[in-house]
């Protein structure tokens, strides 16, 4: 077997075992697992997260994915915690432990030290029968059988049953919780996440050119237009600015290639009508949307039967939404 093949085998047997692992989790949510999100629901504290070595990058990665979900979480490294962080914890924060075998010495030490604090304590870890197992006021069992390392050392199967376990608490919350995406956008202000979730049509369109004519203008007068206001579109509106039409640099071109002579056509004569459009307030997905289902590249805005404005594709490439 060449490196190659052995490298793809190695790849493939890797995900198969932490595959089965995590299929394995479903039988391991129980009553005690709702036990403890229903705790942590109703508490009026912070979720406190602890660990030691690679239980602790899954403990850092789990506080980010609560808070952002709305459940106010905090770090705590369990080494750190038994040489003077322990004031971390405060009077009704719940307290979270992730040890896989749930032994280790610090968790030996910063145990007894939660429980002495009244704090409730919720253990993740793979050994329920262990110390923190016993001392856990509620155990969520991230079972893992073997670790993906062929030595069976390497925290890799057993960190991503962690994880999992992790993310089911933290979905589990969401949903308690009712966390809608406008939710969702309050903790996700930046990056183009958040802009999926917040930015409206009125936000993209405010630097954009307004071009626009009346049906009965020439071709001249529609090229100009297209020309000066450089978004590749103009709107044909009537006298009381209502869109009536919509004509491109696509229907310009089609119209030279069927016609040498367009000095009698107006705009009337080559608009498509009664095009597709959105009102200010809209969400940009939503312009992102009609863009990609329609094969087009500008969509008009109108507001109360009036014309406002144009959203360009790269309006929305410009934005990280597209």
């Amino acid at each position: 077997m060449n490196n190659v093949e052995k490298i793809i085998q190695i790849a493939k047997e890797t995900i198969t075992i932490e595959q089965e692992a995590i299929a394995n989790l479903i039988h391991r949510i129980d009553n005690e697992f709702a036990a403890a999100v229903n705790h942590i629901y109703n508490s009026r504290g912070r979720v406190v997260i602890s660990g030691i070595g690679k239980s602790a990058n899954i403990a850092t990665k789990i506080v980010a994915t609560l808070n952002s979900t709305g459940t106010p979480a905090i770090f705590m490294h369990a080494a750190d915690a038994i040489h003077g962080d322990l004031g971390t914890i405060q009077q009704n924060d719940t307290v979270i432990c992730i040890s896989k075998s749930g032994n280790t010495p610090e968790i030996k030490v910063l145990v007894p030290l939660i429980k002495n604090g009244g704090n409730k304590l919720i253990a993740i870890t793979s050994n329920k029968s262990s110390f923190l197992g016993n001392e856990a006021d509620y155990v969520l069992h991230a079972y893992a059988e073997k670790e993906a390392c062929p030595n069976n050392l390497a925290p890799t199967t057993s960190t991503t049953a962690q994880l999992v376990i992790g993310d089911a608490l933290a979905v589990s919350l969401l949903k308690l919780k009712d966390f809608t995406s406008s939710d969702f956008a309050k903790y996700h202000p930046g990056g183009a996440l958040g802009k999926r979730l917040y930015l409206r049509v009125r936000d993209l369109i405010s630097k954009n050119e307004k071009p626009a004519v009346k049906a009965n203008d020439s071709i001249k007068d529609v090229i100009i237009e297209i020309s000066n206001k450089r978004l590749g579109v103009t709107a044909v509106i009537d006298d009381t600015e209502k869109i009536i039409g919509i004509i491109t640099d696509g229907d310009l071109r089609r119209m030279l290639a069927k016609s040498d002579d367009f000095t009698n056509l107006t705009a009337a004569d080559i608009m498509s009508a009664s095009p597709k459009s959105l009102p200010s307030d809209a969400m940009a997905v939503d312009a992102k949307e009609i863009l990609e289902d329609n094969n087009i590249s500008q969509l008009l805005i109108q507001d109360n039967n009036k014309y406002v404005g144009v959203v360009h594709i790269h309006d929305l490439i410009k934005e990280g939404i597209l």
